[in-house]
């Protein structure tokens, strides 16, 4: 199996630069390798023991797959097959379509990194091969949208990367584990960077700007993928480091509610859905022994949102109450509303109950208040009226890929049955009646917008400031790390 992982990890930079001699054969290459790792995510759930492969043995470089990785990789073959089945028709160039495979390689490659450097190498290249996707289409705002992505997420990793030499040199180890043993300024310094890539909390205030104006498609693939190569080292550390656990879960807690709050009084679609991006991502590292369950459905709805978005006639909440959607595109839309809401016979309903039980004592209120929150802002989806006009279509990629993630939504859904008690499925049902009464009687007449400042791009370093006093000054010691 080591030598299937070395291959699998080098097959999508291979197929990726091969497609500029193959232009004609791009969708079917590109598609080809999300199969590959749909079929390697498939054979780590088969094995019973997780693969460790130690590079430079002084070093500490070392490459771990197990279960967790698993969900992950699954996560991002589906979304990636997904988008590439989206865009089949479209006038995509084959430049489109080598991104997005490199992309889908570096986020591989950073799902399997036990060690602060290799993950290093591998949270870069994914930002530039983002950076190029979204300043795809040339625009004077996707290059300006673009060069702001790359700025804050260089700058990140800049503190990262000062993080690790300290870690380094306390060590003589790049490992996760030494993690443990460095000083409070390395953990801080290695918190902020991936805290800002997984688009946590204040820190990942860049995203909503980010994945609102980026084409749809580009949407799916930063909120369905990319954002978790920043969550996953974080949730990797807190199941390898018993004294990060707490740090982990307190920044999940209280993201999930700051998303949240957000996400429910906001206007737009997209940004609305960047925002509970943010918020689920929460819901991610509040439970991190069963975060890749919630990964992989988090990856499947919020993708499939994104493209269903792209295919409304506006993206402002407004327009579409006096604008009726066309119902099939409405159904698909109320299906993923379901599930990211916590509905039985999908996905998002287990893995929900699963995080729920995985909560600290002082977690629960707040996760709660957050479910609840989800249930009030996807309200205004399944609201929305609709139609049986058929003049009004999707684009011709579209049901291809939903009918793939929404099904992943169903068959994922066994992944815990077990959820299936009376007390399991009625606590949900009742959360969403109670955010469906919210919305209609209360939510939907307020016109609160929230102040954005703190998206300015001459903010968001500031933000990074912050944070790093922060938890210097309070979260590390009053945690006593």
């Amino acid at each position: 199996m080591t030598a299937i992982t070395l291959l699998w990890v080098g097959l999508p930079f291979f197929v990726g630069f091969s497609i500029y001699l193959l232009p004609q054969a791009d969708r079917i290459l590109a598609f080809g390798v999300s199969l590959a790792s749909l079929a390697y995510a498939t054979g780590i759930f088969l094995l019973s023991d997780p693969i460790e492969l130690h590079l430079l043995d002084s070093f500490g470089v070392t490459l771990l797959v197990d279960d967790l990785s698993a969900f992950f990789i699954l996560t991002n073959a589906l979304v990636t097959a997904a988008v590439i089945l989206y865009t089949w028709i479209s006038p995509k160039s084959a430049f489109f379509c080598t991104q997005t495979i490199i992309l889908h390689g570096s986020v591989n490659a950073a799902l399997i990194c036990a060690d602060l450097i290799s993950l290093y190498v591998a949270l870069e290249v994914i930002g530039i091969a983002a950076f190029l996707l979204i300043s795809y289409p040339r625009s004077d705002k996707t290059l300006w949208v673009a060069l702001r992505y790359l700025f804050v997420s260089n700058t990140a990793m800049l503190f990262y990367l000062i993080g690790a030499i300290l870690v380094y040199q306390a060590t003589q180890s790049f490992a996760f584990v030494s993690l443990g043993m460095a000083s409070v300024e390395a953990k801080a310094l290695i918190l902020l960077g991936l805290l800002t890539k997984g688009g946590i909390f204040i820190s990942g205030l860049w995203l909503p700007l980010t994945h609102s104006e980026s084409e749809s498609p580009v949407s799916a693939l930063l909120s369905g993928v990319v954002v978790k190569a920043g969550v996953f080292p974080l949730v990797r550390m807190a199941l390898l480091i018993e004294s990060i656990d707490p740090v982990i879960r307190f920044f999940g807690v209280a993201t999930a509610v700051l998303g949240v709050v957000y996400a429910m009084v906001e206007k737009d679609t997209k940004r609305m859905l960047a925002f509970h991006t943010i918020s689920q991502m929460g819901f991610v590292l509040a439970a991190p022994e069963v975060g890749g369950f919630y990964a992989l459905t988090h990856g499947l709805v919020k993708s499939s949102l994104f493209l269903t978005a792209g295919n409304l006639s506006s993206r402002s909440f407004k327009v579409l109450k006096e604008q009726p959607i066309h119902r099939p595109i409405w159904i698909a839309l109320v299906i993923a509303s379901f599930s990211i809401s916590g509905f039985p016979l999908l996905s998002g309903f287990g893995a929900k109950i699963l995080t729920m039980k995985n909560l600290a004592d002082w977690q629960v209120i707040a996760m709660n208040i957050a479910a609840l929150g989800t249930a009030i802002s996807f309200a205004k989806f399944i609201f929305l009226p609709q139609h049986p006009d058929p003049s009004q279509a999707a684009k011709p990629g579209f049901w291809p890929a939903t009918i793939l993630l929404l099904g992943g939504l169903v068959a994922a859904n066994g992944v815990y049955y077990e959820a299936y008690t009376v007390k399991n499925v009625v606590k949900p049902l009742v959360t969403i009646f109670l955010g469906w009464l919210a919305y209609l009687f209360i939510v939907r007449r307020i016109t609160l917008k929230l102040p954005q400042v703190a998206e300015n791009f001459e903010h968001l370093i500031g933000v990074m400031g912050l944070t790093i006093l922060g938890l210097l000054g309070m979260v590390l010691p009053w945690l006593d790390i």
